[in-house]
């Protein structure tokens, strides 16, 4: 199976919701053959992509294992462009202005940790302020409950997003398995 064949499998499967356009971002691990290869393949993707506004990034590259960050870049900007956001993010020692800067001091952060996610990944994953803030303030402990993040504030809403989350991903993996293309599946946006 070609590169772009494995990846777009696993783009499918981990970032349903994102190309959906109901998520922000979503982020998985990828282990590559060659640097060449990833880097081909995430160009062809890209290129397929862009039109209909997602991007790609490699957040961290531990050699033929990758982080790699899928996301939409206009509703990352408006994510981190609130003051709460702002301010959780300076205080998290960001000094930087846009999102793509924002990624830089992530991708950053990440490769200082030996690839450990930062506890602010959150606001780029699309997740509610008050789980991001409630995740830092209890060191990850004492939520309300678990799904594609650590619930802290508004527990109904976060199931019913689960929910959404989750048939989406069912949905796109079936229509994938039945010969609808990556970009068929993308929402424009």
């Amino acid at each position: 199976m070609s590169e772009e064949r494995r990846l777009a499998d696993l783009i499918i499967r981990h970032c349903a919701p994102t190309l959906a356009n109901l998520k922000t971002a979503n982020l998985f691990g990828y282990r590559y053959d060659t640097a060449d290869s990833l880097a081909r393949a995430l160009g062809e993707l890209a290129a397929e992509l862009a039109p209909r506004g997602i991007r790609f990034r490699v957040l961290h590259d531990a050699g033929q294992r990758a982080l790699i960050y899928v996301y939409r870049a206009r509703r990352l900007a408006e994510d981190l462009s609130g003051a709460e956001a702002a301010a959780l993010l300076a205080a998290c020692g960001y000094r930087c202005d846009g999102c793509e800067a924002a990624l830089d001091c992530l991708a950053r952060r990440i490769e200082a940790d030996n690839g450990q996610f930062p506890h602010e990944i959150g606001l780029f994953l699309g997740y509610p302020f008050g789980d991001v803030k409630g995740f830092i303030e209890n060191k990850g402990r004492n939520c309300k409950c678990t799904g594609c993040w650590k619930v802290y504030c508004d527990e109904c809403e976060a199931r019913r997003q689960f929910g959404r989350f989750e048939k989406c991903r069912a949905i796109y993996c079936r229509l994938y398995r039945e010969g609808r293309t990556l970009s068929r599946l993308t929402v424009a946006a």
